[in-house]
């Protein structure tokens, strides 16, 4: 298995885990916010698109999507339920990020080998020092914001998926 498969992995893992919460999900459930200071789901959908955004940005100008207009405002650092200025729907959350991936994906597709283990841009060296770091990174961030749905899935009584 090459580094490219490898990553498609472990991206692919990470969308799995995030629709599997997302599923039975409905729009106004997104706002649900699981204990005092915490994100929502809307939130933390948001966030992974910008920053996916971002990322990819970062290893080839163009490689992230166009957002919607003052998209990126409306998710905040210290937003929370009833403070965010706008939410979208779940399909829209989710076409973002299926956008995203694609282009993520293609960024992927036209990087040989070497250039995975090129020095990553500066403002992600701190988390991810190589190229091919940014695509785990990626994933990873995924996975992480996923494990703080589920938690809001415990608080509105939703059954486990995974």
């Amino acid at each position: 298995m090459i580094a490219h498969e490898v990553i498609k992995e472990v991206l692919g893992t990470a969308r799995f885990v995030m629709s599997s919460y997302l599923r039975d999900l409905r729009d106004d459930e997104l706002l649900v916010q699981p204990v005092a200071g915490a994100h929502n789901a809307a939130w933390q959908l948001g966030h992974l698109i910008v920053s996916e955004c971002k990322m990819a940005d970062g290893v080839r100008a163009g490689s992230g999507i166009e957002l919607p207009e003052g998209f990126e405002a409306a998710h905040p650092k210290d937003a929370t339920a009833g403070t965010m200025p706008r939410t979208y729907s779940k399909a829209e959350y989710e076409a973002l990020m299926r956008d995203q991936r694609l282009k993520t994906l293609q960024l992927l597709d036209s990087l040989s080998a070497e250039a995975l283990s090129a020095p990553a841009p500066e403002f992600m060296r701190a988390y991810a020092p190589h190229v091919g770091s940014v695509f785990a990174s990626i994933a990873g961030h995924e996975l992480m914001h996923s494990g703080q749905i589920a938690v809001i899935r415990r608080a509105l009584g939703k059954p486990v998926v995974i």
